[in-house]
Formats: C-alpha cells, sequence, structure tokens
C-alpha cells in the first residue's frame, strides 16, 4: 500500500476512533436510536437530490442503509447507553474484522501471507488483552450490542465488496434513505412520543455538533474513502488499518471523558500497532531482513 493511501486511511481510523465519544456526547440529551435516525437523514438530504442514485437494484440499496444504519450504528449506540464505554465499544466493533478476513478468504479466495497471520494474531492478542480489563468500563449487555453491531458491520462490507459497488458515495447517501423511519419507529417504542414533542429543546450546541461529526466526517467521507480501499486492496490489509480505531477510541475516550487507561491497555495497542505494521508492510520487511542476512 502506498503511503499517501497508508496516512488517509490512519486519519480516517482516527476519526471513527474519536467518534464513539462524540456520540457519547450527543447521547448526553437524544436516546441513541433519535440521534442515528437523524445522523442518517443528514447524510440523505439534501444530497439525494444532487447525487445520482447508484447502479443496484433498491432490495440491496434498502438492505446496505438497514444493516448499516440500524444494525450498526444504532446497535452501538444502545450498546453505550446500556453501559460499554465509548473506548470499550470502539475496540468490540473491531472483532468484525476477523469475521471479514475469514469470509473474504472463503467467498472471495483471498489468500493470507505469513505477515498478515501474524499481523491479525497479534491484533487478536491486543483486543482480547483490552476486553479481559474489569475497570467497570463494559457491561454484559453493552458488550453483547456492540457485538451484534460488528456482526452487522462485517456483513455490509462483504455485501459491497459482493456487489463490487462503482458509485460508493451514491450508495452512502441513497441507501442512508431507509435507516431514519425504522430508527425512530425504535425509539419511539422504547421513549414514547417525547422523543418528537422535545426533539428541539434537545438540540444543544454539542448535540447538533455530534449529529454534523457523525454524519459528514465520520459517515460519508471516512466510508468513501474507506470503501475505496476494499476495493483497491485485500481485505486482511483493508481491516488490520481498522485495528486503529480502538487505539484512537481509547485516547479519545481519556481526553473527554477520563475513562483510565492503563498499562494493559497501553500494552495492547503497541501489540495491536505492531500487527498492524507487520500485516500491512509484510513485503518490505521480508525483503529489508533477507536483504541485511
Amino acid at each position: 500500500m502506498p503511503i499517501k493511501d497508508f496516512l488517509f486511511a490512519v486519519v480516517i481510523m482516527a476519526v471513527w476512533g474519536v467518534n464513539f465519544s462524540v456520540i457519547k456526547l450527543g447521547m448526553a440529551s437524544l436516546d441513541s436510536f433519535t440521534l442515528n435516525a437523524l445522523r442518517f437523514s443528514l447524510c440523505a438530504f439534501p444530497l439525494v437530490f444532487f447525487v445520482k442514485k447508484p447502479d443496484l437494484a433498491w432490495k440491496y440499496i434498502a438492505a446496505y442503509g438497514l444493516l448499516f444504519g440500524v444494525g450498526v450504528w444504532g446497535m452501538v449506540g444502545l450498546g453505550i447507553h446500556f453501559g460499554a464505554s465509548a473506548g470499550i465499544a470502539s475496540l468490540i466493533i473491531q472483532l468484525s474484522a476477523f469475521a471479514v478476513v475469514v469470509l473474504a478468504a472463503i467467498i472471495f479466495r483471498e489468500r493470507l501471507n505469513l505477515g498478515q497471520y501474524i499481523g491479525l494474531g497479534l491484533a487478536l492478542v491486543g483486543i482480547l488483552l483490552i476486553a479481559s480489563v474489569g475497570d467497570g468500563s463494559v457491561t454484559l449487555l453493552g458488550m453483547a450490542l456492540v457485538m451484534v453491531a460488528a456482526l452487522c458491520l462485517s456483513a455490509s462490507i462483504i455485501m459491497f465488496k459482493y456487489l463490487k459497488v462503482k458509485q460508493m458515495f451514491g450508495l452512502l447517501v441513497w441507501s442512508s434513505l431507509f435507516s431514519p423511519i425504522p430508527l425512530f419507529a425504535i425509539a419511539y417504542f422504547l421513549h414514547g412520543a417525547g422523543i418528537f414533542t422535545n426533539l428541539w429543546n434537545n438540540l444543544t450546541p454539542l448535540t447538533i455538533f455530534s449529529l454534523l461529526f457523525q454524519a459528514y466526517p465520520t459517515t460519508l467521507l471516512g466510508r468513501l474513502i474507506f470503501n475505496n480501499m476494499i476495493v483497491k486492496y485485500p481485505m486482511a490489509i483493508t481491516m488490520s488499518i481498522s485495528f486503529l480505531v480502538p487505539i484512537f477510541g481509547l485516547l479519545g475516550s481519556y481526553l473527554i471523558f477520563d475513562e483510565q487507561i492503563g498499562a494493559v491497555k497501553i500494552m495492547s495497542c503497541v501489540l495491536i500497532i505492531t500487527g498492524l505494521v507487520i500485516s500491512t508492510f509484510w513485503t518490505q520487511i521480508r525483503k529489508a531482513v533477507l536483504g541485511s542476512s
């Protein structure tokens, strides 16, 4: 992977990691489902009037919108609401990376080299190490809900790769049409009509910032760049870079909410970064080692 693409990817991973804390900021005045319904409404409108519909059947556009909007972010928000900290939520959802790599090997016959096996293994150890920390930053229900989100994220990524989508931005915009209504419906079922009658009063400056951050740099720009990477590079490389998300997630949670990191989490971050470097730059590392021996 060229350094330029790698750096772009790192910036997006930073945005995605911090986004988990931004979600929590928005949830100070809105429930998770209403927050995400408004988020995807902003992704769809007014852009849907100016961006061409992707050349896909409606069933695929709707399925992507429901998987990504409701399955991923609806469940992430609910998981945070039920006790998963922003940092830990960003960590758990990265378990989807392993499912994606396995499914890509089965469906697309993508083969992993030795460096990718080593890198993914180190990243998995790092993730499991963080998850083992019993510091009160996660509850069983919160973890379970975020794991559901991780499964939905895996399905949406594989679906995107399988469909060989060319109009990537168009898919992001048009699929967002299918997310708000079910999210609003779930919010109404859980919280009653107050979510609509009190909506205007709940739109504080911090909530508006949260919505704008989630809709534009996180969803539209972030997914556009990431989806381009999915098309250009093997899944093992792309998903290895995504392991940076929990590191930035933990950092954002520390800076914004003063969530303690501790020695174990720092060690885990080192393992994840080491795994990322080995997986992404294995060819260069191998040549350097063999060339110096």
